[in-house]
């Protein structure tokens, strides 16, 4: 087995949430407060939408209110075709979701408001990274890590290393490929959709990838 001596450092993050006082009763007041809101409050609403508890249905918070409170489902399923990690700036990001809802807005000029207590609660985030204790020297610690550590951990090297990687790039499947050299199972990894799984889905399918590499270089070592 292959181990090599720069480690994998498994990371971890934790948000602290912070109320902004602004919210959403309808789609103008959506918009309205979109081209103002904080880019903290953005981020949260979008990128971090897979760290929480979401709905396969949909890709960011705003999407799940409009198809789940406004009942606006043909303007959910535009707005959750919309990847937030295809967006190096925060400013391109919101004029997207902005021009989406303008143009829904045109199409159907007179949206319906939600119910007093169902309006859309403008929240931003403070994120924490810190190392999670864990380090991989191999495929093997590196599998051990990936089913064990803490789901933010998922989170920060599958989905937030879009950010700083580039679409379809994560940290797993690129120590794998530089560090170990296995570009067929670091290419499976990137084949994972990360928006047809919750956390927990990702984890299962990143470690099936791994176990089952593990077994094709056992069978290879064994006579």
């Amino acid at each position: 087995m292959t181990t090599v001596n720069e480690a994998f450092e498994f990371k971890q993050c934790v948000s602290l949430l912070k109320a902004t006082g602004r919210k959403a009763g309808d789609l103008r007041e959506l918009r309205e407060i979109l081209s103002s809101v904080s880019d903290e409050s953005l981020f949260h609403h979008t990128y971090q939408y897979f760290l929480k508890g979401h709905i396969l249905e949909y890709t960011n918070d705003f999407a799940q209110w409009a198809g789940e409170n406004l009942e606006e489902r043909a303007l959910s399923e535009e707005l959750s075709n919309i990847d937030p990690y295809d967006y190096s700036e925060m400013t391109a990001l919101r004029e997207r979701l902005i021009s989406v809802i303008e143009a829904y807005i045109g199409r159907f000029p007179e949206p319906r408001a939600v119910m007093e207590g169902a309006e859309f609660y403008f929240t931003e985030t403070v994120t924490l990274v810190f190392p999670a204790g864990i380090r991989a020297k191999n495929l093997a610690e590196l599998l051990m890590g990936v089913k064990y550590v803490d789901s933010s951990a998922i989170y920060y090297h599958f989905y937030e290393a879009r950010r700083r990687l580039g679409p379809r790039r994560d940290d797993f499947s690129h120590w794998i490929e530089v560090a170990l050299g296995k570009e067929a199972l670091a290419e499976a990894i990137r084949g994972i959709d990360p928006f047809m799984h919750t956390l927990a889905g990702i984890r299962n399918r990143i470690t099936e990838a791994m176990e089952e590499e593990l077994r094709k270089d056992m069978e290879e070592v064994l006579p």
